[in-house]
């Protein structure tokens, strides 16, 4: 008898979605509205993958300190990053395609992302993503968040999955780190947002393009 398919769980932001020119879009509008100068593209790359409080704290930090009131300029952000039409976000090549193809398979697939929960769903839905996902959870779904494996043992538990039958697919030190610390394999994309090189990460498997995936998946299960 065939073992189970494993349960796959992604990341968001630099493993499915080029999200960082609509971030440093949105981050730019408040700091602009704060008097200050803008961020890069390269800057803000850098700055995304631990939750929105600190891509906000690092928007204010590279472009002169702390506003005086730092809780309002990050309720600001989330207002205009909500209202941004980020349904829009280009996807990476080869995503759509590949996760029609291990949906079909009947991989039961979830999201974990330190990226709001609202805006996550938004995104999804408007890529017509949002059915391939049985679970999805963003840095707001649970009391901790990436790299703290809670935040991927408590979207396995909502799957009713054990940690030994899911692989966590991301671009990143939190992506990684979270999975070895809940004792789940990994696959690593070398693209994305990361600031540590993709084969450092710790990563059971390391692949280049989105496509490969299904093919690291067979080899990791054959395992």
């Amino acid at each position: 008898m065939p073992a189970p398919l494993p349960v796959l769980v992604f990341d968001l932001d630099g493993t499915l979605i080029e999200s960082a020119p609509e971030i440093r879009h949105c981050l730019n509008l408040l700091l602009e509205e704060h008097g200050r100068a803008g961020v890069t593209l390269p800057q803000v790359e850098r700055m995304i993958g631990n939750g929105v409080a600190k891509l906000v704290e690092r928007g204010f930090e590279a472009t002169g300190g702390m506003p005086d009131d730092f809780d309002a300029a990050l309720t600001r952000f989330i207002g205009i990053y909500n209202d941004a039409p980020i349904a829009e976000t280009p996807v990476y090549d080869g995503v759509p395609e590949t996760l029609a193809r291990l949906h079909a398979a009947g991989h039961v697939m979830a999201i974990c992302t330190n990226k709001l929960y609202e805006p996550t769903v938004k995104i999804l839905e408007g890529l017509g993503f949002a059915r391939y996902f049985r679970a999805v959870a963003g840095g707001d779904s649970f009391p901790v968040r990436k790299p703290d494996p809670g935040h991927l043992l408590g979207v396995l538990e909502r799957l009713g999955a054990a940690h030994e039958d899911a692989i966590m697919i991301g671009d990143s030190p939190n992506d990684i780190g979270c999975a070895i610390g809940a004792g789940v394999r990994s696959i690593a994309l070398s693209y994305g947002y990361s600031n540590v090189p993709a084969a450092e990460l710790g990563a059971d498997r390391l692949v280049d393009r989105f496509a490969d995936l299904p093919e690291a998946i067979a080899s990791l299960s054959r395992q």
